[in-house]
């Protein structure tokens, strides 16, 4: 998560039109992964392909992502007072599903990889139980820094402060200089390990793509697919920016800190989980085929089924 969650003071007036702007925003990225969540449940197609499960656990990681990021949002403003336990809680869901996006979409691109420079292989290392697999292992790499984050918070501090109530905010309870150290550092190994995954999957396809005297058609389109990740993880890469932005512009223009935090905040975790899964999900169109089934069959019955 990123430290633009800061203390603020009371709420005033902004902050009942800025409130219901961002829930509003959170409520549809929610809905519209949710239409993405619910056609891969209901098509069994995609149940076998690695691609897909890739795609759909990268979804319902937004989901969870963004419904926690909006609700400390709204508590930020409205809550001085939250139970450290339920804090610690929801800053661990917030801070374990942001890490998670990343290392998925390198995931989805060595995938690629595999069945367009290695797809007499792909079958045997792709597999659904190996793709599970790969999930588990993003969960636990995304769990073990934050799970680091809690266990240097009760060091330093006293254990009765998690009987306490607090402010709810990662800034507010990681503010150590062993956090701060702790995430730049996860922060460089983390994306520089998946920048090198994306640039050099890419690049393999691209000179495979090359090569093919035949199928160059799938080819183009997996290299197309990895530097889509690409601006996937450039767009989820813009929530790292926001404790800079917002430092630099409050000291720009310090007279506006709350229109400046409510901005960067949107422009750099919420307009980014809105345009990730379109970029992907609207583009395959097995994804829309299936969508337009489930959704629009259902609509034409319930308009057919009104007229009777």
């Amino acid at each position: 998560m990123n430290s633009s969650l800061n203390q603020l003071g009371t709420p005033g007036f902004g902050e009942f039109v800025r409130i219901p702007i961002i829930f509003i925003l959170g409520f549809s990225i929610i809905c519209i992964n949710g239409t993405f969540v619910f056609t891969f449940f209901k098509s069994s197609v995609f149940y076998r392909d690695p691609r897909y499960i890739l795609y759909v656990h990268l979804v319902i990681n937004d989901v969870l992502m963004v419904g926690v990021s909006v609700t400390l949002y709204i508590m930020s403003f409205s809550l001085q007072n939250v139970n450290l336990c339920v804090c610690c809680l929801l800053l661990f869901i917030a801070s374990t599903t942001h890490k998670n996006t990343p290392l998925n979409l390198a995931g989805m691109a060595v995938e690629r990889y595999i069945a367009i420079c290695k797809p007499l292989h792909h079958p045997q290392i792709c597999t659904v139980r190996r793709t599970y697999v790969l999930i588990c292992l993003i969960w636990e790499a995304g769990f073990i820094p934050s799970l680091t984050d809690l266990i240097i918070a009760r060091i330093i501090r006293p254990f009765s402060i998690f009987d306490s109530i607090t402010y709810c905010a990662p800034s507010f309870l990681y503010s150590s200089l062993y956090h701060e150290q702790k995430n730049m550092a996860v922060q460089c190994i983390y994306m520089s390990l998946v920048w090198i995954i994306i640039v050099f999957t890419y690049c393999r396809v691209l000179v495979t793509a090359r090569k093919m005297s035949t199928d160059k058609v799938s080819a183009k389109k997996a290299q197309s697919t990895i530097l889509l990740h690409g601006v996937q993880l450039l767009l989820c890469m813009l929530s790292y920016t926001t404790p800079v932005l917002d430092i630099i512009l409050v000291l720009i223009i310090p007279t506006q800190k709350r229109n400046i935090v409510f901005c960067t905040y949107l422009l750099t975790n919420i307009v980014p989980r809105l345009l990730s899964p379109l970029i992907y999900g609207i583009r395959d169109q097995t994804f829309v085929k299936h969508m337009r089934k489930n959704f629009l069959g259902k609509i034409l019955v319930v308009k057919i089924e009104s007229y009777k």
